[in-house]
């Protein structure tokens, strides 16, 4: 699938790193370095904007690398863009480690999948199929 991009950015465009890779990386785009304190969220620009095919959207990721060094990961984890959405790619950071850190521009700072999904129509019903696991939630189906 070809995506079309605008690049307002001083960056490069949004490579895949390896040729496994499922998402390609999103650099921030700053007038100046953005410091997070502990806890604290920043609305991080990319200067890109996409045009995606109806039936996908993008999905807005953390790096790992970021949040295993940094402490940093995304906030609304996994962020969509939609199909029809034409505004910049921003990104929501928060900083759950101890000490500041600091965002540069040109830094990755998280991943975009591109993902095919179903639109689906709702039909009310007074009850549901039974099945083995029933009601069963988190740590149902864990070592007994």
């Amino acid at each position: 699938m070809k995506l079309k991009i605008v690049n307002t950015s001083d960056n490069p465009l949004p490579v895949y790193e390896t040729t496994g890779s499922a998402g390609v990386d999103l650099r921030a785009q700053l007038q100046e370095p953005v410091m997070l304190k502990p806890l604290q969220r920043a609305l991080i620009p990319t200067g890109l904007y996409i045009e995606l095919p109806d039936g996908y959207e993008a999905q807005v990721r953390p790096r790992s690398g970021l949040a295993l060094k940094k402490g940093v990961t995304v906030l609304n984890t996994p962020g969509t863009i939609d199909s029809d959405y034409r505004g910049e790619i921003k990104v929501i950071l928060i900083n759950l480690s101890n000490e500041t850190t600091v965002i540069n521009t040109g830094e990755r700072i998280a991943q975009m999948i591109i993902s095919k999904y179903e639109r689906i129509s709702l039909k009310e019903v007074d009850e549901l199929n039974e099945t083995e696991r029933g009601e069963g939630g988190f740590g149902h189906t864990g070592v007994k």
